[in-house]
């Protein structure tokens, strides 16, 4: 067994911080995204690209640095991740014109990386007592960090260049880097093996394809030839990449741990997971600050909107310790049931498009505690059925599952605003049925989640779990 750490409360601090500037990459250009067409002389489907590049870059990073952080140390490849965002940051500031900044973009996708390996070494390093608190607040720092960083780069994003914004971020992932070099120390735990290129290329290549096809079918047509290809292809690279991962001897990812019922099931669950809890990112901003002629609005400001949903980031943050205690005493599993009962409870009242700025916050913020509890509760079930050597690859890919869902909300969101409209004082708006019908799919997706959790089965007898993470949650 692994020695803990002997600074535990450090190791947590500067692991999560790390989280909180992962939400802050991804967060970073959605209050400019109107305004770049006129700064960078640049069409709205190329700035689109900002968000897109970010996200395909994040879904190839996340596998890759978690299969050569098990092989090679996860500290080293946390490492390798911050010093790439704070390049691709460093490079978005000077950026002269859009092709660069959208390179500098896809930079700051390796910080998608950084949550699975946060995790992972937790469960290395810390204390039997400590692993469950601490990988619930890694786990929810992404959510509390989207939160605190909206209403901070809206202020930025009025009051400075957009510059200002990629230079901040450039000086905190550089912080992040000396912080877990300094605080943090390498975890013994290897998988050795040779790490699978083809593997990598074969997964990467099917995940640019769904994503790509997820993220700009809206734009490009659902039933276009070039959405309905990439998907096919998606389809065959994923059956050739998936016979070719059964056959090598040491796989980017193993399937057949993967296909371990509590793993298989809680990936699945964590897409529905993710698809029900960005939906109330993704819209409460915009129905804060719709104008109040459209009959829902509150016509806030960006930087208001965003302060009133600082409770989100308050609730995420109180939660995460509610969630490991839950874990400790009644099991993960019960946790992640409790948690997306409680997302899909926000969600319908998201979807009465509440008639007051405080009932919008309470819930939002009772959504927000459904994701804390449920987005907590993922890596301990996904640890507790795997082996040691294999957490960062295992926490990666459940990573990756939340992102498809994330990216599957943002697409249905996109379809659904774009084809329910209003006019508003001449301008076109998403109708109040719009908004109805997104957050009323995050339920039901919240609600499956819960089914799925519920009759999920326990480890498998025979299996054994690692000491801290079953010491820490027992399903």
């Amino acid at each position: 067994m692994v020695a803990p750490s002997a600074r535990p409360a450090l190791v947590i601090g500067v692991l999560a911080s790390c989280g909180l500037a992962v939400s802050v990459m991804q967060t970073l250009v959605v209050p400019l995204l109107p305004q770049f067409p006129r700064l960078l002389s640049a069409s709205p489907a190329t700035v689109g690209w900002l968000v897109t590049a970010t996200l395909v870059a994040g879904a190839v990073c996340a596998p890759v640095l978690g299969r050569l952080g098990d092989m090679y140390g996860k500290r080293r490849l946390m490492l390798v991740a911050l010093a790439m965002v704070t390049a691709g940051s460093t490079l978005g500031a000077l950026a002269p014109n859009i092709g660069v900044l959208i390179a500098a973009r896809a930079l700051q996708g390796a910080a998608m990386g950084v949550i699975a390996l946060g995790i992972s070494i937790m469960r290395d390093l810390l204390p039997p007592e400590r692993v469950g608190s601490g990988i619930a607040l890694m786990s929810s720092s992404l959510g509390i960090g989207g939160a605190i960083s909206l209403p901070i780069t809206g202020l930025v994003a009025q009051q400075a260049s957009w510059r200002w914004l990629f230079g901040a971020a450039a000086v905190l992932s550089a912080l992040q880097f000396f912080l877990v070099r300094a605080m943090v120390r390498e975890s013994p735990q290897r998988s050795g093996g040779r790490f699978d290129l083809p593997g990598a290329v074969g997964l990467g290549l099917a995940l640019v394809c769904v994503l790509l096809a997820i993220s700009k079918g809206a734009e490009w047509g659902w039933n276009s030839p070039r959405v309905l290809g990439l998907l096919a292809v998606a389809v065959v690279l994923f059956a050739a990449w998936g016979r070719l991962e059964l056959r090598v001897r040491s796989p980017l990812v193993d399937l057949r741990v993967s296909a371990r019922p509590t793993v298989l099931w809680t990936n699945i669950a964590s897409v529905l997971i993710g698809f029900g809890m960005f939906a109330g990112f993704l819209l409460t901003t915009q129905v804060l600050q719709a104008p109040t002629a459209s009959g829902y609005g509150f016509g806030l400001s960006l930087v208001a909107a965003g302060v009133v949903l600082l409770p989100i980031g308050g609730a995420m943050t109180i939660f995460s310790p509610v969630s490991a205690r839950v874990s400790r005493r009644r099991g993960a599993r019960t946790t992640l049931v409790l948690g997306t009962s409680v997302l899909a409870i926000g969600n319908v009242a998201m979807a009465t498009l509440p008639g007051s700025i405080p009932l919008v916050m309470a819930a939002s913020t009772v959504t927000a505690i459904g994701a804390a509890l449920a987005y907590s509760a993922l890596p301990l079930l996904i640890m507790d059925a795997v082996p040691a050597s294999e957490t960062a690859a295992a926490n990666s890919l459940n990573t990756l599952m939340r992102m498809l869902g994330t990216s599957s909300c943002s697409a249905v969101v996109a379809a659904v605003t774009t084809s329910l409209t209003m006019a508003v004082d001449g301008q076109v708006l998403p109708s109040a049925a719009a908004y109805t019908v997104v957050f009323l799919a995050a339920a039901v997706a919240a609600v499956g989640g819960a089914v799925i959790a519920a009759v999920t089965p326990a480890r498998q007898a025979g299996t054994v779990a690692p000491e801290p993470v079953a010491a820490a949650a027992r399903a």
